[in-house]
Order: C-alpha cells, then sequence, then structure tokens
C-alpha cells in the first residue's frame, strides 16, 4: 500500500525518476548528488510500501549485472488522473446525450482547439519537438525527447498519461492525439505511435522523422 502520508522530497524524487526509466543505485545517488547508503535506504522504505521493486539489469558483458530499480503499478496512485470518475462520467453523459458520431465532433472540435494553442506555443521555436514535449509536460505527460536507438529520428516520449481513464472510455482521444502532432510538427516530418499505454505498453512513444523527398 502507499504511505498514508507525503512522500520526503528525496523519495518523491526518486519515484518521479524512476517513473521515466528503470535506475541503478549508484546512477540514482549520482543523479540527484545522494551518498549511496542515502539512496539505499530510500529505496528500501519504497519497496517495503510496494512503491519500487529491483530486479537484474540486462547484462551487457562479463560479470554479474547491476540491480535496477522501477517503479510499480501501486505508485501510479502518487501521480494525477485528472479527475478521472468525473471525466469518465461526463464522456458517457455525453455519449447517451448526442450519440457516438456526436462525441467523436465534440473530440474534433477539442483537437482543433488544441491545434491552434499548441501551434502559438511552438511558434518561432528553433526545436518545435523540443517544444511540443514541454507543452506536454506542462499537461502532465512527463514528455521527453530521445534519439532513437536505430538512428532513424528522434522519440517523444509520454512517460505518464494524466486522462487515462477518459481515453480508455473515449478511443478517439487517443486517435486524435497523434493527429494533433502530426498537425502541429507539419508536412516535413512524419509521426508515428510506436508504443502505446492502452495497448499494453508502459508509456507511449512517438517516432518523429524527417520526410523523405
Amino acid at each position: 500500500m502507499p504511505p498514508s502520508g507525503p512522500l520526503t522530497p528525496s523519495k518523491r524524487r526518486i519515484v518521479d525518476a524512476l517513473k521515466r526509466r528503470a535506475l541503478t543505485g549508484p546512477e540514482l545517488a549520482a543523479r540527484f548528488g545522494l551518498t549511496p547508503e542515502a539512496v539505499r535506504q530510500h529505496l528500501v522504505e519504497l519497496a517495503d510500501h510496494g512503491l519500487v521493486r529491483s530486479s537484474p539489469r540486462a547484462s551487457t558483458g562479463a560479470g554479474r549485472p547491476p540491480v535496477e530499480w522501477s517503479m510499480t503499478d501501486v505508485a501510479i496512485d502518487l501521480f494525477p488522473d485528472r479527475h478521472a470518475d468525473l471525466t469518465v462520467s461526463l464522456i458517457e453523459s455525453i455519449r447517451s446525450t448526442v450519440g457516438e458520431e456526436g462525441l467523436e465532433a465534440i473530440v474534433a472540435a477539442r483537437t482543433a482547439e488544441q491545434v491552434d494553442d499548441y501551434r502559438a506555443r511552438l511558434a518561432g521555436l528553433a526545436d518545435p519537438l523540443e517544444a511540443l514535449a514541454g507543452v506536454r509536460s506542462d499537461e502532465g505527460y512527463m514528455a521527453e525527447v530521445v534519439d532513437a536507438d536505430d538512428g532513424r529520428g528522434r522519440l517523444m516520449i509520454e512517460h505518464h498519461c494524466p486522462v487515462c481513464n477518459a481515453a480508455r472510455a473515449c478511443q478517439g482521444l487517443c486517435r486524435s492525439e497523434l493527429e494533433l502532432f502530426r498537425t502541429v510538427l507539419g508536412s516535413t516530418v512524419t509521426v508515428t505511435r510506436e508504443q502505446h499505454l492502452l495497448s499494453g505498453d508502459e508509456r507511449c512513444v512517438y517516432r518523429v522523422e524527417p520526410r523523405s523527398e
């Protein structure tokens, strides 16, 4: 069970970091300027509450693989859900009132508003993809941009979905997000979704590549 009170700042930073990716104790210590012993104690206490778990990291050579830590599903409750129950209830009320077509029209209108908002916030910036990730992080998606391991473009990774329950209730929200990204990033790039939280993945990942002539 999650702790009954708020996490200490150090424990909260550790959980936030592990929401993004699995890390070893030494990596966490280096990231936050803590001693290995302090990090170990934090991790033990978080594990006692069921918030983190340890596992061997995939080995890349000889010797014992290091132990890495990752967040558990229990810890998801520590992150915002944007009043999930109310949102799902409103979606169902809209669907029963105006039907599926009407709900899709409302989603389309919301997407059009997002396009205008995002375009205004990205206008004139040198790296629109990084700016888009910043906007999404402001909205609670914990987004970041990384180079793709295979060298094919970059990946925008969303480590959290603050509207996950709403997206389950209305699949059009996820479809519209992909089109939103394609629209605001423009015709010079292609955007494909490679991982999807609602399909069983741990996060949503979008590949962005320069469009071939």
